[in-house]
């Protein structure tokens, strides 16, 4: 499951689980894509719930799409990105490292409101 929901002229909410095959993450791009239009300096929730890891064919759709993904990623300043895993948590802050202009920072799934007031300090 991958759904985005537009919060605002300046969030979205992301939630994930489960797992996406490589039309599905085709979908899911699309989906942040368009949600995102118009977001300037914008915040995100990304909420990850158990799923299985990405298939070849995903990582591949993922890296035909790099110019979107970077168009994406420059309208956010901020994401929140709740998760269960200690393991996705480290790896989504370490990603918040590789990409200039965006912080990320993790919360463990007990630590949804702490996540939801980060982004708006």
């Amino acid at each position: 499951m991958f759904h985005v929901t537009r919060n605002g002229d300046k969030r979205l909410n992301v939630e994930f689980s489960g797992t996406l095959d490589s039309d599905e993450m085709r979908v899911a791009l699309d989906q942040l894509s368009k949600k995102s239009e118009g977001i300037e300096h914008g915040l995100m929730l990304y909420k990850i719930g158990d799923f299985a890891l990405p298939s070849l064919g995903v990582i591949g759709v993922e890296l035909s799409r790099i110019p979107q993904l970077f168009r994406l990623v420059r309208r956010f300043d901020r994401m929140a990105v709740v998760a269960g895993k200690e393991w996705v948590r480290k790896a989504s802050e370490i990603e918040g490292v590789l990409i200039p202009g965006l912080q990320i920072k993790a919360f463990d799934l007990t630590q949804e409101a702490q996540a939801e007031a980060w982004l708006q300090s």
